[in-house]
């Protein structure tokens, strides 16, 4: 180490000083525990990233099913099917304008 400055060689002999202080039986995770950590900590982030854009997609607004609102209402003969002039009140009433939630 003939080319080194003075204090190059003076933080050198100061870094391998307190190396020599570290416990030798001791298990640390190092530099590619750290790396590891990091790309884990990266994945989670873009996935959580991913999953806000596909949930903000997502229409929530339920749109009745023409098959179900059949069935609901049963045989052709009833009520609600007889009647053609019944308005929101009367649909309100008899259950069909609520929605399932």
């Amino acid at each position: 180490m003939p080319d080194m400055s003075a204090s190059a060689s003076l933080a050198m002999t100061h870094l391998v000083s307190l190396a020599k202080e570290v416990d030798e039986d001791k298990v640390t995770p190092g530099v590619l525990g750290f790396i590891v950590f990091a790309v884990m900590a990266l994945a989670v982030w873009g996935l959580m990233k991913s999953m806000n854009r596909h949930m903000n997609r997502v229409d929530f607004t339920q749109v009745p099913d023409p098959k179900a609102e059949q069935a609901e209402s049963g045989p052709a003969g009833s009520e609600s099917a007889a009647s053609p002039s019944a308005g929101p009140a009367d649909a309100e009433a008899s259950g069909q304008g609520k929605k399932q939630g």
